[in-house]
């Protein structure tokens, strides 16, 4: 097993999360059956499902001097994350997210305000420079402007380690950042963006991911929910399919726990196959309980799940 750690790049939130029984449309007002307050925003929710399945993780990022940068600091020392580049902003506060969850689907919509993370600049990330040398991955999405962004990547790839790009939430991007990822992890609706095509069959994921090789991505996994995850190499196509933990409760944070799975899958030597896999068990789990951060499982409750996949095949 590999011990290097994982550099994560990203944004802290504070998650404010009703649960509905449906979408309220403009200027109505619609009663919630629940309210939850907890810690989110994708960097940081896939710093905690990592280090939950027992990566070292390095987690960069700026939060700001209020209420919720304490949430933070305190779900990190819990849960182990380093913040030893989570850098404190007097002037800016810290990010948070509201999230509404349709209680029969346990599907989300979600507006996020970054905070103090937008102010986050390339020379606070260089702080990280060391760190990031000696890790087995350098992890990103898109909720950071995208010149921020962009450094990271440039700055992962110069220094010789494998980046991970979660394209999330989706804005178009160019050629030259698309090159600087040796793993793009988009959604449907995020490859769409990329794109500029629809992705609403497996023929246009596969054709999708393809045209995302053609601009510089060195291997694309998309993530299909129900359908597993499609992934796209220069010299593979392979589809996997997606872990049934029981009945989907919460889809928030869903492709956080799979980046985070397939993040700690790449550090410890898995093939992008047993990776996506590795991810999908661990995106599974994790619908199958309330929360973004809190609902990212353990890395003995994984063995479990595994075990008892294993038993069942071969039971078959």
């Amino acid at each position: 097993m590999n011990n290097k750690p994982i550099a994560i790049m990203g944004v802290f939130a504070v998650d404010l999360a009703f649960r509905v029984k449906r979408l309220p449309v403009w200027g109505e007002t619609v009663l919630g059956s629940e309210f939850r307050l907890g810690p989110g925003g994708k960097g940081s929710n896939q710093s905690v499902a990592a280090a939950r399945l027992g990566a070292t993780v390095y987690f960069i990022s700026k939060v700001g001097t209020d209420n919720f940068s304490e949430i933070a600091r305190k779900t990190y020392e819990i849960e182990g994350v380093n913040t030893q580049f989570l850098i404190s902003s007097s002037c800016d506060t810290t990010g948070a997210a509201a999230i509404i969850i349709d209680e029969s689907s346990g599907e989300n919509a979600i507006v996020i305000t970054p905070g103090a993370a937008n102010a986050l600049t390339p020379q606070e990330i260089d702080l990280a420079c060391e760190q990031i040398r000696i890790s087995a991955a350098f992890m990103t999405q898109l909720e950071l402007p995208v010149p921020v962004v962009v450094h990271g990547l440039k700055t992962a790839r110069e220094l010789g380690v494998p980046t991970i790009l979660n394209p999330a939430p989706a804005c178009a991007l160019d050629d030259a950042t698309l090159a600087l990822c040796d793993y793009l992890t988009p959604n449907e609706s995020e490859a769409a963006t990329l794109t500029g095509c629809s992705v609403d069959s497996l023929d246009d994921a596969e054709k999708a991911a393809e045209q995302l090789l053609s601009r510089g991505v060195r291997n694309v996994i998309m993530t299909l929910g129900a359908r597993g995850a499609l992934i796209k190499t220069p010299t593979l196509t392979k589809y996997i399919a997606a872990f049934n933990a029981g009945p989907v409760i919460d889809t928030t944070g869903a492709g956080d726990a799979f980046n985070g799975g397939l993040a700690v899958g790449l550090s410890e030597g898995m093939t992008i196959e047993e990776a996506t896999r590795f991810g999908c068990i661990v995106a599974g789990i994790s619908v199958t309980r309330h929360g973004t951060a809190p609902s990212m499982p353990k890395r003995s409750e994984l063995d479990k799940y595994t075990q008892q996949s294993s038993t069942t095949k071969n039971s078959s």
